[in-house]
């Protein structure tokens, strides 16, 4: 308990940071974040993935993010997981913690055009990078707000080389 909350208050703190030094430009700020939670997920990924073996393919990496890893990082499964299977995955969280928490502090409606949701996502955006790249799937990330949860889509890139 005492962990969740200093993660959530380290969360906001660096935000709030991002957000106060580059006022005039989202773009600079999402990006740092987004910088900061790929480091975070690379290396927490070699972390908890040390003792299991590599999975089969791409869709057994994304479920073992969406079942275990989430459940790690965000203290819930995700509500959603759908794939076209060529490399794009779309994981649908309805209460996503991380955003939830600004609902309490700020007493402001989710909106996906409020600058300080849109530092909130790039964080986890760059952590879901970081987490899939270093288990063998760099990717690009993005990520949209709907209702009161956040939906990630995931378009995996292949790796030259890998069958």
């Amino acid at each position: 308990m005492v962990d969740e909350t200093l993660f959530d208050y380290l969360h906001m703190s660096i935000v709030e940071h991002y957000n106060n030094e580059n006022e005039s430009d989202v773009e600079t700020a999402s990006a740092y974040l987004s910088q900061i939670g790929y480091r975070v997920g690379y290396s927490l990924s070699e972390r908890l993935s040390k003792d299991n073996a590599r999975y089969r393919d791409e869709l057994d990496t994304v479920k073992y993010l969406c079942k275990e890893l989430w459940i790690c990082l965000f203290k819930r499964q995700v509500d959603n997981l759908r794939t076209n299977h060529q490399g794009v995955y779309v994981i649908h969280d309805g209460r996503f913690r991380l955003l939830q928490q600004t609902l309490t502090t700020m007493n402001k409606p989710i909106d996906s055009n409020n600058r300080l949701h849109t530092l909130y996502i790039a964080y986890s955006n760059g952590l879901l990078r970081g987490i899939l790249t270093n288990m063998g799937y760099p990717c690009r990330v993005t990520a949209e707000i709907v209702d009161f949860g956040v939906r990630f889509q995931i378009e995996v890139n292949p790796v030259v080389g890998q069958k």
